[in-house]
């Protein structure tokens, strides 16, 4: 349920409505160095280092940072092509792979036209490459939440392609928090068809991410005009995920956003499930105190049971402890494919990490769960010798 494509060079320039292809995400390159930009010259990413994009494949890890590959040189050809990812998905063991963007994770921007342009050439982009596979992947829909009705007609666009899933920043939008009503017609229209949104996080570098702003006189090394600090992603990785999932499950539940849709289902996606019972078991304390204030129809712990859905990392070893105490359809795993920290071996990983639990919860966890959350249908279907990842 954590899965990712390196978008190929061109798909924003490709298939961005013409008016704004002269400002579309794009590769340039200047001495022999690639750049990401957008709108016209806003850099993205510095010089040299798009390969830390990628790299799942790439030994040793640190030739990523140094340099000296280009970014197609870090992308394993199953991150862009979609019969490649089929045959990957086969090696692994694996029925269905949930799709999440990579370069269109990166990007930020007030232009709110902009914005909506962006996301309908990658949903555009994303329809195609699945469609190529049928039935291997999942994809989830990239929704401009500063403009809400331009939003829910591109995901009444994406749910006639075939999408699964919304994917949301954890971060406030314009200011607003993703449990601010005025997302509300997003949350209910999700609601209506049944699928989930999926706050996935978002590695910012710097003051951008709030674990940067604890990273204290190193930040200023993080990111220059030609490196990325391999130190600041370490942090940045480390804890960045928490930091953004956190205080964005937090505000859907103590802003009354499951009051408002009781049947919204809410994934946290690469951010580990360790951290679910805690959260919970905090949320219920502190809402003893001062629940007077923002008074709610459950207790919160009760919209962790009912609405949110987390997906475990492949080496942690708490998922059992996650069933027990969060549900046992509320758990999934992740690879976080084809990513500078994740790795090929992870589905060996995962079922290692499951092999003590019964073969009830290992079902769940390798796919049942999965299966039944972005209803592909019917839910049993996975393949006991498989999974969906």
């Amino acid at each position: 349920c954590d899965s990712h494509v390196m978008e190929p060079l061109d798909p924003w320039e490709n298939y961005i409505d013409p008016q704004y292809r002269d400002r579309a995400i794009r590769v340039v390159e200047v001495d022999g160095m690639e750049s990401l930009i957008m709108d016209y010259d806003k850099v993205l990413m510095p010089p040299g280092v798009l390969a830390a994009l990628g790299g799942a494949d790439t030994e040793p890890r640190a030739q990523l940072f140094d340099r000296s590959m280009k970014y197609i040189d870090s992308c394993p050809k199953a991150s862009y092509d979609p019969a490649a990812r089929a045959a990957m998905l086969d090696d692994w063991g694996v029925d269905v792979g949930v799709l999440f963007p990579t370069i269109g994770i990166l990007w930020t921007t007030d232009d709110v036209a902009w914005a909506s342009a962006s996301c309908r050439a990658y949903n555009s982009w994303q329809a195609d490459f699945s469609n190529a596979i049928p039935g291997r992947t999942v994809p989830i829909a990239q929704l401009n939440f500063l403009d809400v009705d331009e939003a829910l007609s591109e995901l009444e666009r994406c749910l006639s392609l075939g999408f699964r899933g919304v994917f949301a920043y954890p971060e406030p939008y314009g200011g607003r928090r993703p449990g601010h009503p005025d997302f509300d017609p997003i949350w209910a229209r999700c609601a209506e068809a049944g699928i989930p949104v999926c706050l996935h996080l978002v590695v910012r570098l710097g003051d951008a991410n709030p674990a940067g702003r604890w990273y204290g006189s190193r930040v200023e090394d993080a990111v220059d005009a030609t490196s990325i600090n391999a130190g600041s992603m370490l942090f940045n990785f480390t804890v960045g995920g928490t930091l953004q999932l956190i205080p964005a499950i937090t505000s859907m539940v103590f802003d009354g956003a499951f009051d408002r849709h009781p049947d919204l289902k809410v994934i946290c996606v690469e951010s580990g499930a360790g951290w679910a019972a805690y959260m919970m078991d905090r949320m219920d304390e502190k809402y003893d105190f001062f629940g007077w204030k923002q008074p709610l129809q459950l207790r919160p712990s009760e919209y962790i049971r009912r609405n949110v859905y987390f997906v475990a990392e492949p080496e942690e070893r708490t998922i059992g402890h996650q069933l027990e105490l969060v549900g046992h359809d509320r758990i999934m795993w992740g690879s976080d494919f084809p990513h500078v920290d994740s790795t090929m071996k992870a589905p060996d990983l995962i079922r290692h990490s499951l092999s003590r639990l019964d073969a009830a919860d290992q079902r769940r966890v390798l796919g049942d769960n999965a299966a039944s959350v972005f209803n592909l249908q019917p839910a049993g279907a996975v393949s006991r010798s498989r999974s969906a990842s």
